[in-house]
């Protein structure tokens, strides 16, 4: 991209699913980038037509045709299309384009095999990116500048919290916990939402209740700036109704299952990078 600002680059999305197009909507939404300067490609016609509709970009069924002119090329695809995706696209990318990936499991080594090309950010965001409240952890490569970076840096602010880090060996741990990490949260709630439902409330208000729970709680815990376990410590009176539910999630090992099942996620996301 050299020293081209992101308000000037073309734009490429490559995929048109859910992770994508959140993205290429944030930067529009904050007006950091045009429609006339994005193109989606995405096999599916009736996406390509609801794209057109929501965004007013353009779209296209070739990949190759998408990434020929594009300054900045997000690729969003399917892990289980990589492969096909990146065979049709090697060779095709302008030398000083910047790719941006969040293909889950790609790693930067596959990418730029794959590809045939230096300059590469690998991404793991969330699903909550979709609304700018994402968690979201990257890195890049050597090739990449600091001026591009900083670019990164903008677009990725469009969807939520986002840290960089120096080694690609973190994205795998980010993977299995803020990129599944909502899962674990919906759980949370569906669990909270099923025993509100045993105790008597409504299925629309014992979810109701619970989601804004969690919701409340995160927003708090932010807020307040304290340690979780302060503000835990602050609502358990003792001997009370919160201790003696504590006390059975500790008696049930809730933190060892939280870190096994995180763990699991954590080996299965290098097991997938390898592959």
């Amino acid at each position: 991209m050299g020293t081209k600002a992101l308000g000037e680059a073309r734009l490429a999305l490559v995929g048109g699913g859910v992770m994508g197009t959140a993205i290429a909507a944030g930067l529009l939404q904050r007006g950091l980038t045009q429609p006339a300067q994005v193109i989606v490609s995405e096999p599916v016609a009736a996406r390509r037509e609801a794209l057109k509709a929501e965004l007013g970009v353009a779209t296209t069924d070739n990949g190759a045709q998408a990434v020929a002119e594009a300054d900045l090329i997000i690729l969003a695809v399917k892990p289980q299309v990589l492969t096909d995706v990146l065979s049709g696209l090697k060779g095709l990318i302008a030398p000083d384009a910047l790719v941006l990936s969040i293909v889950a499991g790609a790693t930067i080594e596959t990418l730029c095999f794959g590809l045939g090309v230096s300059a590469v950010v690998r991404v793991m965001p969330n699903t909550p990116a979709q609304v700018g409240e994402g968690a979201i952890v990257w890195t890049t490569t050597p090739a990449v500048s600091a001026a591009q970076r900083e670019m990164v840096a903008e677009i990725l602010a469009a969807l939520g919290l986002a840290i960089y880090v120096e080694h690609e060996h973190y994205l795998d741990a980010a993977t299995a916990l803020s990129g599944s990490g909502p899962a674990y949260v919906l759980l949370f709630i569906e669990a909270l939402a099923d025993v509100g439902v045993e105790m008597g409330f409504s299925r629309d208000l014992a979810a109701r209740l619970a989601l804004q729970t969690v919701k409340g709680t995160a927003i708090y815990a932010e807020q307040s700036g304290q340690h979780p376990t302060i503000l835990r410590n602050q609502v358990t009176s003792p001997g009370g109704t919160t201790a003696a539910a504590l006390s059975v999630f500790e008696q049930g090992a809730f933190r060892g299952v939280v870190a096994s099942a995180v763990k699991a996620a954590w080996r299965r996301a290098i097991e997938l990078g390898a592959k």
